[in-house]
C-alpha cells in the first residue's frame, strides 16, 4: 500500500510517500514564503498537492492532526491549508487518515514525548537514510506515513488473528 503522509503547515507543509514496509518513495516541503497574498499561497499548495498525488498515485492520505495553538490566527491559517489538502484527497477518493502528535511519536519512537530530533532519527533510520530526513516537516510527514503504515499492519494482523506491531 502507497501512503501519503502530510505534516499540514501554512508557509512550509511536510509531505512523503512510502510503499509497503518501509521503502521511502519521496518526500519534501512545500514552501510559502511569509508575505504575499494568501490565496496565491493556498493555490500554490493546491497545485502541489495535486502534482504529487498524480506523481505517486497514493492509496491512502495521513495527516497529522492539528490540535492546538497558541496563535488562533496561525491555528486558522493551517486549518484552511488543511481544508485544501483534504480537498485534493476528495478529488481523487483517497480515504484520508488522522493522527495526534502523540499517536505518531508513541508509533515511531515507543515514546509519546520524543523529541523533533528524536523523531528525525528513527525515521531516518526506519527508512536506511544516512542522514535523517530534512526539513523537520519532511521528517514529520515521514513519522506520520509510517504510523499509518504501523498501524494499518496491527489491525490487519489482529483481523487474521496474526501479531502484529503493538
Amino acid at each position: 500500500m502507497r501512503i501519503l503522509g502530510i505534516d499540514p503547515g501554512f508557509g512550509k507543509l511536510g509531505w512523503a510517500v512510502i510503499d509497503d514496509g518501509f521503502k521511502l518513495a519521496g518526500c519534501g516541503a512545500i514552501v510559502t514564503g511569509p508575505g504575499g497574498d494568501f490565496q496565491e499561497r493556498l493555490l500554490a499548495i493546491y497545485r502541489e498537492i495535486e502534482a504529487i498525488l498524480d506523481r505517486f498515485a497514493p492509496a491512502v492520505l495521513a495527516m497529522e492532526r492539528l490540535y492546538f495553538s497558541k496563535n488562533a490566527t496561525t491555528a486558522m491559517d493551517v486549518g484552511k491549508c488543511i481544508g485544501v489538502v483534504l480537498l485534493c484527497a476528495a478529488k481523487k477518493g483517497l480515504p484520508c487518515a488522522e493522527y495526534t502528535p502523540l499517536q505518531v511519536k508513541r508509533s515511531v519512537t515507543g515514546c509519546g514525548k520524543a523529541t523533533k530530533r528524536q523523531m528525525q532519527i528513527m525515521t531516518g533510520k526506519l527508512y536506511g537514510m544516512k542522514k535523517p530526513p530534512s526539513p523537520d516537516d519532511a521528517a514529520d510527514a515521514l513519522a506520520v506515513a509510517t504510523c499509518h503504515y504501523l498501524a494499518s499492519s496491527s489491525a490487519a494482523a489482529a483481523a487474521i488473528g496474526g501479531m502484529g506491531p503493538r
